[in-house]
């Protein structure tokens, strides 16, 4: 059922049905910039979900094991299991807010996250939990598709680079957040494993938290109306018009732009994807697929899924890898702050050839620095003071690099780079290889680390590095500037 907007009333329309009418402010009026930010900050809560949920098992996987008994296979698929959620998640999403629409879409997918987070904490077993984590993966995936999606198809054109690498500063926000309470947890019951509340381990703590952010995106998706371009695509057109006059620009307009790159074109599906009179996918979805996968294959989410594990292997005691946990989680959320202001000034493509740049040569110093490391007890690498101080600093300029870059321009660019007839099933297709490759990279990291120790590892994340520049010069077009009709 559609919900009136704040300083809207209801009339018939040429259906006979209630629709608003708008007290908003008329064509040429002033926008209202607090409104557009209010509509992208709501979805973009799915995106702290999604680092919350993605960081949270960061602070528990010695605990889990543990509890469960399993061996290094078992636990590094019990934290990965996530992503399989993740790929079904993206996937289903966007054909779902095709179909319904998006707002109710990101309804269902709050509930999701609520239930998940209470779920998983109270596992009793290794199946049980992981059946939870695909669950929350589900949640988790859709918010990756169905944010970027409604914050590109409110945002005015010229602010829509910012207001979609909100997305991203939500992710790192959810990371830090997940990091900073496993520590808090951790630290007052004394251990993950240690009794806390109502007798139950504190990492089961650490899963019920995201209850509290989750009802937050329930309530704030309540509140919020559908996006005026579904609604276009739905016929209802003065619904739509007086979303755009709020937000800002010629409402008329906009309305008639999207009818015009609309008409003529059916409910969008898969076969969209697939070069009219050919068996070939379209070329602008193969170049989405490969940013979804470069962004992963560098390697980003080893240090926050596996950072404990990490800096452990490195020579930190568990007290030091959770802090150096907190210090990367706070890079992360800063470095994003200057991607915010430059993803409308310097363009997209720029952005991330200066992070795939960066990328290579941090995570170069890294395999450096391991590779040449004397091996103390368990294999362990043995550092030196200035070794270990110059591997930690590499670490956090390779999160820099890539905060400022591919973490929110990757989110920003599928948002944006599909016509609107293909954009929600291409998103779904792009999403689910976005965490497909996050699966695969995070199930074999413990497998390779035994094998060929964190030098081998950050030496595969350089190379990945180095082809992701390549890949950004010859295939990547920009796309600032343009409103989503004319891409």
């Amino acid at each position: 059922m559609d919900q009136a907007l704040p300083g809207i009333t209801a009339q018939s329309n040429e259906n006979g049905a209630a629709s608003p009418v708008s007290t908003a402010p008329k064509n040429g009026a002033k926008p209202d910039h607090f409104y557009v930010l209010w509509l992208s900050g709501v979805a973009a809560i799915g995106g702290f979900l999604f680092g919350f949920d993605s960081g949270v098992i960061n602070g528990a996987v010695d605990a889990l094991s543990a509890a469960f008994g399993t061996k290094t296979a078992a636990t590094g698929f019990a934290v990965a299991s996530v992503l399989l959620g993740c790929a079904g998640g993206a996937f289903g999403a966007g054909a779902l807010a095709n179909l319904i629409g998006r707002r109710p879409t990101m309804l269902f997918n709050a509930v999701l996250f609520f239930g998940s987070a209470f779920a998983t904490g109270a596992a009793g077993s290794a199946p049980v939990f992981v059946a939870c984590r695909i669950a929350g993966g589900l949640a988790i995936g859709a918010a990756s598709v169905l944010a970027p999606m409604y914050i590109s198809e409110v945002a005015p054109a010229h602010l829509r680079g910012r207001l979609a690498s909100l997305q991203q500063m939500a992710i790192v926000l959810g990371l830090f957040s997940a990091f900073l309470s496993n520590d808090i947890l951790a630290k007052v019951a004394g251990g993950a494993s240690a009794i806390f509340w109502l007798g139950a381990p504190a990492w089961r703590w650490m899963f019920w938290m995201e209850a509290i952010p989750s009802a937050a995106f329930l309530i704030g998706t309540l509140l919020i109306p559908e996006s005026p371009r579904f609604l276009v695509f739905s016929g209802k057109r003065e619904q739509a018009r007086q979303i755009f006059a709020r937000i800002g620009g010629n409402a008329d307009e906009l309305v008639a732009q999207v009818q015009q790159s609309l008409r003529g074109e059916h409910r969008p599906r898969l076969s969209d994807l697939i070069v009219p009179g050919s068996c070939r996918v379209a070329p602008v979805v193969w170049v989405a697929m490969g940013l979804a996968a470069f962004q992963q294959f560098v390697g980003i989410n080893i240090i926050f899924y596996f950072g404990e594990v990490l800096w452990k292997a490195a020579g930190a005691t568990e007290q030091w890898a959770l802090r150096i946990n907190l210090l990367t989680g706070l890079v992360n959320i800063l470095a994003t702050i200057p991607a915010i202001a430059l993803v409308d000034r310097l363009g997209r493509k720029p952005l991330l050839l200066v992070g795939s740049a960066g990328m290579a040569v941090t995570l170069d110093i890294m395999a450096v620095i391991f590779a040449t490391a004397g091996l103390g007890p368990e294999g362990r690498p043995l550092l030196s003071h200035g070794a270990a101080v110059m591997a930690l600093a590499a670490a956090n300029l390779y999160i820099v690099a890539f905060a400022v870059s591919w973490g929110p321009v990757m989110w920003v660019l599928l948002g944006e780079m599909f016509p609107n007839r293909l954009r929600g099933a291409a998103l779904a297709v792009s999403g689910a290889t976005n965490w497909a490759a996050n699966f695969l990279v995070t199930v074999t990291f413990l497998p390779l680390l035994k094998v060929v120790g964190l030098a081998g590892s950050y030496g595969l994340y350089t190379l990945a590095a180095v082809i992701s520049l390549l890949f950004v010069w010859t295939a990547v077009r920009e796309t600032k500037g343009k409103t989503l009709e004319e891409m």
